[in-house]
């Protein structure tokens, strides 16, 4: 069961204040950041804004204030005196804006990867068709454990990430059937060159380690996937991907 630190609804065109809804199963689509410290920073903050708001335009739910009015409610729930440590999710329907806060987990060492045969619905969106692998994720340790998201023998994603796989120092990512966020676009940027192409799931037994990254892990490695019997080999490249992203976290300014 979610813990809210906060939770609230408003009315699209309005912005009157409603009985909440998480709008999970709804078409619409939402984004999720890591809001941390005091006074808070946000991480990716208008990279994430920007990104919901091209999703919004494919769903057809757009108004000309749009923009200014998730940053009003996200302005007048946002405590510039409290200390963060928390996962701010926006979410929108053709008639609601949610605004959540949930205490961010954070991943252990210790973690196992769970391969479902299951594929969101459009996932090249961060879209609330959720429900089945919330089912999941619900009944899982969130510190150590997720699902990863599989059909025709591929893996695509996890349940809340993207996945990334490593063998002789190269970085492979899934090709297909997943979302690119925001984190695998900064961790694209700092490193030479991230290989797309499909993952066979009978092949993942190659592969020296297994990363989780996204904004609410951050950068987890894998240690274990029981169903194929792959264990992790090393922690080179997470332990250079979270240098990179514990520096983007020092650095990255404080939310206004």
């Amino acid at each position: 069961m979610v813990t809210y630190l906060l939770k609230k609804s408003y009315q699209l065109n309005s912005l009157e204040e409603i009985d909440f809804q998480d709008l999970w199963g709804d078409h619409g689509v939402f984004t999720t950041m890591w809001i941390y410290g005091s006074p808070p920073k946000i991480l990716f903050f208008k990279e994430h804004i920007k990104n919901l708001l091209k999703s919004l335009k494919k769903y057809k739910i757009y108004k000309k204030s749009i923009h200014k009015d998730i940053y009003h409610l996200i302005k007048i729930n946002i405590n510039t005196k409290k200390n963060y440590n928390h996962l701010l999710r926006v979410a929108l329907n053709k008639k609601i804006i949610s605004i959540s806060l949930r205490k961010r987990i954070k991943p252990k060492l210790d973690f196992n990867l769970k391969l479902v045969k299951l594929k969101r619905e459009k996932p090249e969106f961060k879209n609330l068709k959720y429900k089945q692998i919330l089912k999941y994720l619900s009944k899982m340790d969130n510190s150590k454990s997720d699902i990863g998201l599989c059909l025709a023998n591929k893996i695509f994603e996890t349940g809340t990430s993207n996945i990334l796989l490593i063998k002789k120092n190269k970085i492979y990512s899934p090709v297909t059937n997943c979302y690119k966020g925001i984190t695998y676009k900064f961790f694209k940027s700092k490193v030479n060159k991230i290989i797309n192409k499909d993952i066979m799931i009978n092949t993942l037994n190659e592969f020296n380690e297994i990363i989780l990254i996204g904004s609410g892990k951050g950068v987890a490695s894998v240690k274990t996937i029981n169903d194929v019997g792959w264990k992790r080999k090393s922690l080179k490249i997470y332990n250079l991907l979270k240098a990179y992203y514990l520096q983007a976290l020092k650095n990255y300014p404080k939310y206004k």
